[in-house]
Order: C-alpha cells, then structure tokens, then sequence
C-alpha cells in the first residue's frame, strides 16, 4: 500500500474555494462538507495501479500521477481527484458521480459505461477518451470538452439507461 500524504495547504484552498462557489451557485454542497472518510492517495504515484472493482468511495487521489491505473468497475462516488494525471487509464463501467475532477489529465481514458452524474470536470482534458455508453447527467464540463466529446459520443448508461449524447447535451 502507498504512503499516505496530508493535504496541501493549496488544495485546501482550492477545495475551500470550491466550496464557497457552490453555496453560492446554490448548489448542495453538504456531501462535500461531509468528513474525509477514504483512503487518502494525495500526491502519490498510482501509475499502473490495480483499483478494479473497489470501493473507493470519498478517497483522495488528488494531484495523484494515474497513468494506465485500472478502475473498472470500481465505486469512486464523492472522489476527489482534482490536479491529477490520468492519461489511458480504465474507468470502464466505474461509478464516478460526484467526483470532483477539475483540471485532470484523462486523456486516452476509458469512461465506457461509467457513472459521471454531478461531476465537476472544469479545465480537465478528455481528448481522446473514449465515453460509449457514459452518463455525463448534470455534470459541469468545459464548452469545448462537452463539443469534443459530443462528437465520440454513443450508447446508453446500462445502469441508468441514459443515453450519452443526451446526458452531454449534445446538439
């Protein structure tokens, strides 16, 4: 098992400034507020790593290195994965509402079939992720990431029977 890390004080403001964004918004932010209850990876190298089918629910990968980490299957309900690097990795049918995954690098992932209702992915990268089959239902993405993946974009959810195209408000 990695080494645990504390958070930074930057993401702390970060994530405090997040905080205060969505009370203003008028957003439900009290899952947010609730106690860090997961297992805190923050700042670790997680690159090729094995999460398949795990509950990772409210864990920290925060600013955490991914590359071609294996999270198929697995439940990362509530995650924190903001400033981090995911490029190729697996998310294949995983559940990811909730997450908080700004300014990630998810290049090359694969998101078929997963879960990402009430994500905020602002400034993250998609390009080249594959989405067949995702429900992107009330998330927060940048403009041109929601165009980009709006033109890959395919199927219905299997556990929400969303259509992606619709839950990506493509056009």
């Amino acid at each position: 098992m990695p080494s645990r890390a504390a958070f930074s004080p930057s993401l702390a403001l970060l994530l405090s400034l997040v905080l205060a964004l969505a009370g203003l918004l008028g957003l439900d932010v009290a899952p947010l507020r609730a106690e860090f209850q997961g297992v805190d990876y923050t700042l670790t190298n997680q690159n090729g790593q094995d999460f398949s089918g795990q509950n990772l629910s409210q864990t920290s990968f925060a600013g955490a290195q991914g590359r071609g980490a294996h999270f198929a299957g697995a439940d990362l309900h509530g995650a924190i994965l903001t400033q981090a690097a995911f490029p190729n990795a697996d998310f294949r049918g995983a559940d990811l509402s909730d997450v908080l995954m700004d300014k990630v690098d998810f290049s090359g992932a694969d998101f078929s079939n997963a879960v990402l209702r009430g994500v905020i992915a602002a400034g993250s990268s998609f390009q080249g992720a594959t989405v067949t089959g995702a429900d992107f239902s009330e998330a927060l993405l940048d403009r041109a990431d929601q165009r980009a993946l709006c033109r890959e974009a395919s199927g219905i959810n299997p556990t929400t029977g969303v259509e992606t195209r619709l839950s990506l408000d493509c056009a």
